[in-house]
């Protein structure tokens, strides 16, 4: 009975070394740390709404450069259907005829955000700095 008795207290007496756990979780909290200020995020810069306007409508001057994107995710580029692929060319091309103009994209909102990303991009890379975006109930 004895011998059991000490085997048990040989077993109980044992530690866990957490030593390694909390070094690895302080080099990936000093890496998360040292990344984080690195990291470029997109941000959307929203107009400040004015305080005395009641909701309704606002009224937009129509542009010379018109996107449209359906609820069937189809694009529409002053009223013209296009393949995405070749937004971008075109994108170019009216940048060349209207360099002062903002393109404005009337985006439905049962259309999918992927599009979305896919149309700003493309006006980014045609050169335009902003873009209007107008949501269509």
């Amino acid at each position: 009975m004895k011998r059991r008795f000490k085997r048990y207290e040989e077993i109980e007496d044992q530690q866990v070394n957490l030593t390694p756990l909390i070094d690895v979780v302080f080099t990936i909290l000093i890496m998360f740390i040292v990344i984080a200020p690195l990291l470029e995020l997109d941000r959307v810069e929203l107009a400040e709404a004015r305080r005395d306007i009641k909701m309704e409508r606002i009224s937009v001057e129509a542009g010379p450069i018109i996107i449209h994107v359906h609820r069937d995710n189809s694009v529409w580029l002053n009223q013209q259907q296009l393949v995405l692929s070749s937004l971008l060319d075109l994108l170019k091309q009216k940048r060349l005829q209207y360099p002062q103009a903002r393109p404005q994209l009337y985006h439905d909102k049962q259309a999918y955000f992927g599009t979305y990303q896919v149309v700003k991009n493309a006006v980014e890379a045609a050169g335009f700095e902003e873009m209007d975006v107008i949501l269509k109930p």
